[in-house]
């Protein structure tokens, strides 16, 4: 067959293989087989030594228009199919901007934590200070210091972790005030909340590891007034103005004197219900004047400076805000639980 047939019959093939070339990666393949270094027009080109002087420019002329003509045609049916696939990817990909979309889940602070802003946030307002400690403790800080000695009950190992004799895990947040008391010069006004750890069973009401929140101040001329009137602010700003606050004697080794804190039943605002047993009130804190004798082992000059201090369980004061029956339910992650709180 002459270079003019084979010519001919090149023309054929590509008109043939353009119409069924539907992918970018045929027509490259076809352009390889065509125009590439060993493709069909190269080897035409190769052959021409085999022709006359006179035919061979004619024969030259010929491969190179089809050269040009294919190269031509394959370009226009590449950008064509480049462009088809552009509109399919962009119908696939395409976004409905009008069609509504479920929103994303937001979440939510812990009931704990939403408490413990607002205590806070009180607090703050009224001149404290947060402070935080270790949570693994020195039995110095822990218990000496707050005139809690080697025989005294809450060292019982029933009661308390213990990591060696002089380290434990730390029962309540006073550590912190022990250690602001011997490191710090009145006057002394912080809080110190925190997560602490008791050797209790869980159940509705107890845990092994729960948080506290503790207040001290220290000043000159510091009484069981100003202790009073911060506990009051403190109860109104959680549960409301109309919220009474009640003392009553109780014993605590580090404050004298000391005494139970009871508020006025959240649940039927003091007309008595299940609750509070009908008695209008709740068991909240503990509090109390400074001990001297914690002031001087700390020391402080107890002649010179007074001071108070007050604990309340975390869990206790969200419980009540919440209306919620069982502590347990704050730790077990049920969202159909958690998320309730905003």
């Amino acid at each position: 067959m002459g270079i003019r047939e084979e010519l001919q019959r090149l023309d054929e093939e590509l008109d043939m293989e353009m119409a069924r070339a539907e992918t970018l990666a045929n027509i490259e393949a076809l352009r390889v087989r065509m125009l590439g270094k060993k493709g069909q027009l190269t080897a035409l080109l190769r052959s021409m030594g085999a022709l006359s002087a006179e035919e061979r420019p004619k024969m030259g002329q010929l491969i190179n228009e089809r050269r040009e003509r294919f190269t031509q045609l394959l370009d226009e049916r590449q950008q064509k199919l480049q462009q088809l696939e552009q509109e399919m990817r962009l119908k696939r990909e395409q976004i409905d901007v009008t069609e509504p979309r479920a929103l994303p889940r937001l979440g939510n602070l812990h009931p704990n934590t939403l408490v413990l802003n607002q205590v806070v946030d009180c607090l703050t307002g009224l001149g404290f200070e947060v402070v935080e400690g270790p949570e693994v403790e020195l039995d110095l800080f822990n218990f000496e210091l707050m005139n809690l000695p080697k025989d005294h009950p809450a060292r019982d190992a029933q009661d308390t972790f213990y990591i060696d004799d002089n380290v434990v895990l730390r029962t309540h947040t006073s550590p912190v005030q022990a250690r602001i008391m011997t490191t710090r010069k009145p006057p002394i006004r912080i809080i110190s909340p925190g997560r602490v750890y008791r050797a209790d069973e869980v159940d509705a009401t107890h845990s092994p590891v729960f948080h506290q929140i503790e207040g001290l101040v220290i000043d000159e001329g510091v009484s069981m007034a100003d202790l009073k009137g911060t506990l009051d602010a403190f109860a109104k700003r959680l549960y409301g103005e109309d919220i009474q606050v009640r003392f009553r004697p109780s014993f605590f080794p580090f404050t004298e004197p000391s005494a139970e804190v009871d508020l006025t039943c959240v649940n039927c605002r003091g007309k008595g219900c299940r609750v509070c047993k009908n008695t209008g009130w709740i068991e909240v804190l503990g509090c109390g004047m400074v001990n001297p004798k914690v002031l001087d082992m700390c020391g402080i000059d107890s002649k010179k400076y007074s001071g108070f201090a007050f604990g309340v369980g975390l869990e206790r004061i969200t419980m009540l805000r919440y209306g919620i029956q069982d502590m347990r339910l704050m730790y077990e992650g049920d969202l159909r639980f958690l998320k309730q709180f905003r």
